[in-house]
């Protein structure tokens, strides 16, 4: 038999204790724990290694949060159903905001912003034709008048009442000028009456024209009276019989001329109007002779 000294224990056998600490990777411990492995890929010792591990995997399960695998699932279902309820929003957004009736009333309204533009832009262009036509108003100049004759004679009116009966011939020449630089004009008159006071001793009309861009024209108008009754209206011509030289007859030239000018065809029309009135003085000396009317007419 064999002793020990008294002082001396008997000898045991030590197991080094091992402190696992657990991996971050919960998949791995999963694995371990179901399968028996340790998490380095070792069998788990029954007695101490198993013991220490899940000790210090409990200590460390309490410090740091885990989920186990139904509430994981869990989560990710819930993180999963968030998401679609994110995605389903969005689209609802988009079907509300650019969806077909949306994007077909953007249409519409770019159409109708497109159009008034368009009209706008066309408006203003054509003010402008209009407004800078209207600065190229036509000049008109009467140049001058021949009194061809003047003849009074006694008659009747077509009543039967005797009367001095009047027959005048004369020929107006007028200057017609048009300055615009982009369109022609087109003429009209009215009625050129030469009137003493208030009666009309004759009348003539004006022939139509259309006069270009930078050009001018005389224009030649025959004014006529044929046996107009003067009803002892105009006294100065009651010694045209016997003395025709030393007549003197106080006349007036008046008529209205009309200038029309389409600068874009029908859409821009430009008009100028030329009331025209001119005094004149006949004396029977100067009977066929050009009557300068420059100087003696206005235009009002």
């Amino acid at each position: 038999m064999m002793t020990w000294p008294a002082g001396s224990p008997p000898s045991q056998t030590t197991t080094p204790v091992y402190t696992v600490q657990s991996p971050q990777n919960t998949d791995v411990e999963k694995i371990s724990t179901v399968s028996g492995f340790s998490p380095y890929g070792s069998p788990m010792n029954r007695q101490g290694h198993v013991s220490h591990y899940h000790h210090d995997s409990a200590a460390e399960s309490s410090s740091t949060p885990r989920f186990s695998g139904p509430l994981r699932n869990e989560y990710r279902s819930v993180q999963v159903h968030d998401l679609d309820r994110i995605i389903h929003e969005d689209d609802e957004d988009y079907d509300e905001t650019d969806g077909p009736n949306e994007m077909r009333r953007r249409k519409t309204r770019f159409c109708l912003w497109l159009l008034f533009t368009l009209v706008f832009a066309f408006t203003l262009f054509c003010l402008s034709l209009w407004g800078v036509s209207k600065s190229f108003s036509p000049i008109v100049t009467l140049k001058d008048m021949v009194l061809e004759s003047l003849n009074v004679q006694s008659g009747s009116d077509q009543s039967g009442v005797l009367t001095d009966m009047l027959t005048l011939n004369s020929t107006v020449r007028i200057l017609y000028k048009n300055p615009a630089t982009f369109f022609t004009v087109h003429v009209t008159s009215s009625p050129l009456q030469l009137s003493h006071s208030q009666l009309i001793l004759a009348s003539g009309q004006m022939e139509k024209l259309s006069q270009r861009r930078q050009s001018e024209k005389i224009i030649e108008t025959k004014v006529i009276g044929d046996q107009v009754p003067l009803y002892g209206g105009v006294p100065a011509l009651y010694g045209q019989r016997a003395k025709p030289d030393q007549v003197v007859l106080p006349l007036n030239l008046t008529f209205t001329l009309r200038s029309r000018a389409y600068v874009l065809g029908r859409l821009v029309k430009t008009k100028f109007q030329s009331n025209i009135r001119c005094s004149i003085t006949f004396y029977g000396d100067t009977l066929g002779k050009r009557l300068d009317l420059s100087k003696n007419c206005s235009d009002h």
